[in-house]
Formats: C-alpha cells, sequence, structure tokens
C-alpha cells in the first residue's frame, strides 16, 4: 500500500496514449481498496466486480478516460469475496474479449504481500511492472513481492518517489565531473 502503483499505472496509460492511434485500457483491478477511479475522475461502478459477478457485460463496466483513446474499467463495488471473484475464469475471459480493442492493457492491483489478489491477476498477464517507493519500501519485503512472480513475466520494477536532488551519477551526464571509477 502507498507505493503509487495507481499513480504509476494512470500515467502509463497516459503516455502509452499519446502514441499516435494508440488506444489503452486501465483496469482497476484492486478489489478491496479501489482508488483509480479518482485518479482518472470516473464513477467507481458499474465496474470490474459487476462483471465477475455477472451482473454486467464488460461493455456496461467501460467508460471514457481523460483523453482520447484511454479507456477505464473501475474496480465496481467493494467486494468481500476478491480471491473468488479473481480467479472463477471471467477476468481470463475478459481479457481476451477486449484485447483486439486495445494495444495496451494495463491492470492496477492490490499490493502483493499481504494478499494473493496480485498474483491471481498476474496469471491472466503477459507481462507485469512492480511498482516499490523509494527509501519506504523495505527491500525484504520487496525481494518477497518479486519471489510470488515467475521470471518471465516480472518486467521491471519502477522505483516511484525517488528525492528530487541531484544524484551523484546525474553529474557526468549534465557535463559536470565525477570523480569514480567504473
Amino acid at each position: 500500500p502507498k507505493e503509487g502503483k495507481s499513480f504509476v499505472a494512470a500515467n502509463l496509460a497516459q503516455v502509452m496514449v499519446r502514441q499516435h492511434g494508440r488506444r489503452a485500457l486501465v483496469i482497476d483491478a484492486d478489489l478491496r481498496n479501489p482508488g483509480m477511479h479518482r485518479h482518472l475522475g470516473a464513477a467507481q461502478s458499474p465496474g470490474l466486480s459487476e462483471y465477475l459477478l455477472g451482473e454486467c457485460d464488460e461493455f456496461a463496466a467501460l467508460q471514457r478516460g481523460p483523453m482520447e483513446n484511454l479507456f477505464f474499467m473501475p474496480a465496481g463495488r467493494i467486494a468481500g469475496s476478491a480471491p473468488e471473484l479473481l480467479s472463477n475464469g471471467r477476468l481470463k475471459l475478459l481479457l481476451q474479449r477486449v484485447e483486439p480493442l486495445f494495444d495496451w492493457i494495463i491492470l492496477d492491483t492490490s499490493p502483493v504481500i499481504p494478499v494473493s489478489d496480485a498474483t491471481l491477476v498476474a496469471g491472466s498477464c503477459d507481462g507485469i511492472l512492480m511498482v516499490v517507493r523509494s527509501n519506504v519500501t523495505p527491500s525484504d519485503l520487496a525481494r518477497r513481492a518479486r519471489a510470488e512472480f515467475p521470471d518471465k513475466l516480472l518486467l521491471g520494477v519502477v522505483l516511484n518517489g525517488t528525492p528530487s536532488g541531484k544524484l551523484a551519477q546525474s553529474k557526468y551526464y549534465y557535463g559536470e565531473a565525477v570523480n569514480s571509477q567504473v
């Protein structure tokens, strides 16, 4: 929690749709503590939980985002049985149905530790970006979270919230001499 995963997901989607003709869908798959709808200025329902419960189809849960070619599926109402909903097979069906419509589908999940929701969602994804907060996330917790995913799925780690001051290595890029041996 509080790593900035929703912030990173929303911004990543906005960058993706800036590519000419690219369409992106952001799905708030955090059924325990949804918040992406606030980042995108959208309603919370209907959404993913209603779709997974069979109460609506995927098109009833989709919304237009704040930018052209950006679409959003909110989490919907808070679900008490998130693991059961995420593993009932309908998430995989949803992704198969919407995949031809979008160039990018970004799922924002609950934290990897302490619940299993993100691991369940990962099984339906092509790749994973893990978000950790600089100087906040304990390294042992980041290692435990990383161990939840097979190597082929983890595309990388986003280090969020780095200090805005100059880093020693950045001096090299700005023309200042750095005395270090490589």
